[in-house]
């Protein structure tokens, strides 16, 4: 019995000892051997950068807090008179220095993943010729990272699955469709307006554009694309930027190996939200699946995909899980560009009255004293011109991330290895003199007065909307209610820049003003 006890002792002691062993070995290949190998890897294909130190990569100098000297000086400074737009090194200080070092393409590592930095239009043409939109994956550490945020949905999904939901999706942004939800932003925005005057009147003439413009956009996605109230549109819409906030505007170790522990708090705050907003949308979801069988289906997002869960067509029908992945992308990103759109183009009007009068008087003679009607938008060009433009400025999506699902051969020298995640830099191409000129920070709607490009001396070298295959979805939705929304404003308010106002643009997600965007409104 002695024998048979000290063996199982023994035995105990052996297999604690081998799990321990294998924890350390995965450790340190998790944490060393594996990134070093392919780091290896990529210097062998071609690609160098600045050097990482592993298990952190280059994170320690990307979080470096660094003045950065130039024309931008003036970001970030209060009731400054001069409001620059040379943003790019305030935004992303590190790429700015590395761009000097190794160029507009090179490899710099989130922990231990690498990433392949891309600022070279000619490239994304190459790696748009060679692959196609269903074989581009997403950097698996954002599709964990951000899981809570957006889980499967479109904006994460991939290739066959991807082409399954954006087939599912496209229908509810077409012509028809778009058309029937003019009357809903219009009868919003001019609610908004109304509760402006009701605040001017008061004596509170300055207003946080930024905070009205954003609960506004989220009531119209609310009404238009989900069929919901008022305040479960702002539940929700309250829910997700707490989410946002704390997934993007912490400083966290992604890419890390187990970096998600550094920050438990943050962790677990984050998969609280997430799990609140899936209930949200679950209830959602469920009373609409009530309402249809006791009446006609509404043909909004929310009705065809409803649609799409029980009939499937010629795919898979979307799980619940799907119904529930896309709503939390629609919700967030339906409101999220335009609002940040409309907000950085007040910013520009408010500094340009020059273009402020230019667009009212436009408006005036397209729309007249007349109802909005979605026939009428296509005539307002300057419009058009200022949003082309607001968008090369402050792109809502400062960047925009793939992964290569295959070994890419960009030229005889150089190759892209299978697993290579790449950041797309957009706000530095749309930055870039050299591809727009000498004037490439200044406001400058009529670049885009016979150009699509804005004149820009490389189609690929202007994306607000992404590229290829994968371009953003909703594009459409977001010129519709843009020219409306603005289109309401002009007509009933003129407006100049706070003297509390501090130009201090920053990226949560989301290209946006850091402390808002306080406007003096003059009724007209």
């Amino acid at each position: 019995m002695e024998f048979i006890g000290s063996f199982q002792l023994f035995f105990f002691i052996f297999m604690a000892a081998m799990a321990l062993l294998y924890m350390c070995c995965s450790l340190i290949n998790s944490f060393w051997v594996s990134p070093v190998l392919a780091y290896r890897k990529l210097k062998k294909y071609g690609l160098n950068g600045p050097s990482p130190s592993f298990p952190l990569g280059n994170l320690t100098e990307m979080k470096k807090k660094i003045n950065v000297k130039s024309s931008s000086s003036s970001v970030g400074q209060p009731n400054s008179n001069i409001i620059t737009h040379d943003i790019h090194s305030t935004l992303f200080p590190y790429f700015a220095r590395w761009q000097s070092s190794h160029g507009k393409m090179f490899v710099y590592w989130l922990g231990t993943e690498p990433f392949l930095y891309i600022a070279d239009p000619e490239l994304l043409k190459k790696l748009s010729t060679e692959v196609t939109a269903k074989n581009w994956g997403k950097p698996a550490v954002f599709r964990r990272d951000r899981a809570a945020m957006f889980g499967n949905g479109l904006l994460m999904s991939e290739g066959d699955d991807w082409v399954r939901h954006r087939h599912v999706i496209t229908p509810a942004f077409n012509p028809t469709n778009l058309k029937a939800m003019a009357s809903l932003m219009v009868e919003t925005t001019t609610e908004m307006l109304d509760n402006w005057r009701v605040l001017i009147d008061s004596g509170s003439q300055e207003i946080d554009i930024e905070r009205e413009i954003t609960a506004t956009a989220g009531e119209i996605i609310a009404k238009t694309s989900f069929g919901i109230s008022y305040q479960t549109g702002r539940l929700v819409y309250e829910k997700l930027r707490a989410l946002q906030m704390t997934l993007f505007k912490t400083s966290r170790f992604v890419g890390v190996p187990f970096g998600k522990m550094m920050h438990p708090k943050k962790t677990l705050e984050a998969r609280r939200l997430g799990q609140e907003i899936n209930q949200l949308f679950l209830s959602i979801i469920s009373a609409r699946k009530k309402s249809i069988r006791e009446s006609t289906p509404q043909h909004d997002l929310l009705g065809i995909l409803l649609k799409q869960s029980e009939q499937g067509g010629f795919t898979k029908a979307l799980t619940t899980q799907d119904l529930v992945d896309e709503c939390k992308t629609f919700f967030f990103g339906g409101h999220e560009t335009t609002a940040l759109a409309i907000t950085w183009t007040m910013l520009l009007l408010a500094t340009h009255q020059d273009w402020q009068d230019q667009l009212r008087q436009e408006i005036r003679e397209v729309v007249g004293d007349k109802e909005i009607d979605v026939n009428m938008l296509a005539g307002l060009k300057k419009m058009g011109w200022v949003m082309n433009e607001v968008f090369r400025l402050y792109p809502s999506a400062p960047n925009a991330q793939r992964q290569a699902k295959g070994d890419i051969q960009v030229s005889d020298d150089l190759a892209i290895p299978s697993g290579t995640n790449m950041w797309i830099d957009i706000v530095a191409m749309h930055h870039d003199s050299a591809l727009w000129g000498d004037d490439v920070n200044e406001f400058k709607p009529e670049r885009f007065k016979d150009d699509i490009h804005g004149g820009c001396k490389h189609k690929m070298g202007y994306l607000p909307f992404g590229f290829g295959g994968r371009m953003c979805i909703g594009r459409n939705l977001t010129f519709l209610e843009y020219k409306i929304v603005l289109t309401l404003i002009l007509s009933k308010f003129s407006f100049t820049i706070s003297p509390t106002y501090c130009h201090s643009p920053s990226v949560v997600l989301s290209l946006r003003p850091s402390n808002g965007l306080p406007l003096v409104l003059h009724p007209l």
